[in-house]
């Protein structure tokens, strides 16, 4: 089955035929680094994770870019409040994003471009528009250069507005645009803000519109027609339906499928860095939610869907997640790790169907059941090809609970101090069954227990493992 996606453009599921064979571009909408990251962002960093990951093990090879936004509006206001420059706090909440991307499993970009490293390509881009009639330096003398949007026929047709329908700008007369709907390709120098925050350019200092920076990063490291774009539906307009329409009114092919993802909501509101109703990946550690729970959780729901987050949600999915690594550990330690088998053509349909999450971890849940049971038979061949299966799939989502970044390592040596002595307490249960004093066994079991250690009988004898 080839691969599938929903492309918001043409509104439909569509078969995803690369514009190279073999190669695929995806260019994903990064964060404006005024603040760290919360869940809601890391929505964005998992899902697009799991589909370059998809694309990788479907035999593609992958550029993937992921752009952050280093200078705009928010993050003067943050660096003025702080008085600090703005790259000082740009930089450290870039360095934020990526330790709390690398702590998901999130794979790192293949270049992570900032806007503020691309201003020449900005330039080359609105001089083009300019040349063409679809860009104009404002009248006032300000040095703002806006998008003639009624220049662009096909403005409004991804997001299925209209330019006449739409609500124009409230600051549009006072920033001298020839229509209110007209958007900033670049920012001429503001009296109250920072020295710093502007460049040389042939309008004068200032520096770059919120839009520009994305078509100028797609055009440097994708060329000018590439597969695959990506961002949140919050983007769609204006942001994304702006790249478009510049991009496109340039010359360029652009994106050839757009992957949006649904948003993250805390209540009935999306979570967001303005409303100040935010979680972070931090605050989910201090409830004892480990991250490869959390990415489980972000990656669970099919990538369309609203996730309204909830901590008895994200419980309930940790739970999920522990009843596949409970097996895949129980079956490693008794017959040992093996090799990654092959993917299940189960599986395999339900990714290639638009990247179904959903239906793939159920065919991965099904599998696990069937394989404890082969556990609690000791059939040790249906064990090591159900783990070999097993991680196959949870390999593709990156959630194999073998992989080196998911075991459990922060205990150092004192694992072994703690496996010695749970052992010590398992023999004088075996004992106490034995000579079938029941009583003693129970007691032994009931304060390991107590203790967070949780004892199973198997056919290869007890197992115990410390409680989440």
């Amino acid at each position: 089955m080839t691969l599938r996606l929903y492309d918001t453009a043409s509104r439909s599921v569509r078969d995803f035929v690369p514009l190279t064979p073999g190669q695929v571009g995806v260019y994903l909408c990064g964060l404006t680094v005024q603040a760290g990251p919360h869940i809601g962002h890391l929505r964005s960093g998992v899902n697009y994770d799991v589909l370059r990951r998809w694309l990788l093990k479907s035999g593609y090879s992958v550029t993937f870019i992921r752009n952050i936004t280093d200078i705009d509006d928010k993050v003067i206001a943050k660096a003025t409040e702080a008085g600090q420059p703005f790259w000082s706090i740009a930089y450290a909440n870039e360095r934020l994003l990526a330790a709390t991307y690398l702590r998901l499993g999130v794979l790192p970009p293949t270049y992570e471009p900032r806007a503020t490293g691309h201003i020449p390509e900005m330039h080359e881009l609105i001089k083009q528009l300019i040349a063409d009639g679809h860009a104009y330096e404002a009248i006032d003398g300000s040095g703002d250069v806006y998008f003639d949007v009624r220049s662009y026929a096909d403005y409004g047709a991804l997001s299925g507005q209209r330019p006449d329908a739409m609500e124009a700008a409230a600051d549009g007369p006072a920033r001298a645009k020839r229509d209110p709907l007209d958007f900033a390709l670049w920012k001429g120098r503001k009296a109250d803000e920072p020295a710093d925050v502007n460049w040389p350019s042939p309008w004068g200092p200032g520096r770059p519109g919120w839009h520009i920076e994305c078509s100028a990063m797609c055009w440097r490291y994708l060329g000018t027609e590439f597969d695959i774009h990506g961002g949140g539906l919050d983007l769609q307009f204006p942001h994304h339906e702006n790249e478009i329409a510049q991009s496109r009114a340039a010359g360029h092919g652009f994106a050839r499928f757009w992957v949006h993802h649904a948003l993250l909501n805390l209540g009935d509101k999306k979570m967001s860095k303005s409303l100040g109703n935010v979680v972070s990946l931090e605050a989910l550690e201090d409830l004892g939610v480990r991250p490869v729970e959390v990415r489980y959780y972000l990656l669970a729901p099919h990538y369309r869907s609203v996730i309204d987050y909830t901590p008895e949600a994200l419980a309930e999915s940790a739970v999920a997640y522990r009843r596949l690594e409970n097996f895949v550990l129980r079956a490693a330690e008794q017959f040992g790790e093996g090799e990654v088998g092959e993917i299940p053509a189960a599986f395999a349909e339900a990714m290639d169907d638009d990247l179904s999450t959903s239906r793939a971890l159920a065919v991965v849940h099904d599998a696990v059941r069937d394989a404890n049971a082969a556990l609690t038979a000791a059939d040790e061949v249906a064990v090591r090809a159900a783990l070999a299966e097993v991680r196959a799939m949870l390999e593709v989502l990156g959630i194999d609970p073998l992989h080196p970044q998911w075991r459990s390592t922060d205990t150092g040596d004192l694992t072994k101090v703690v496996d010695s002595l749970v052992a010590l307490a398992l023999e004088q249960r075996t004992a106490a069954r034995t000579r079938k004093d029941w009583a003693a066994a129970d007691a032994v079991r009931d304060q390991l227990k107590t203790a967070g250690v949780v004892v199973e009988d198997t056919a290869a004898g007890p197992r115990w493992t410390l409680e989440h």
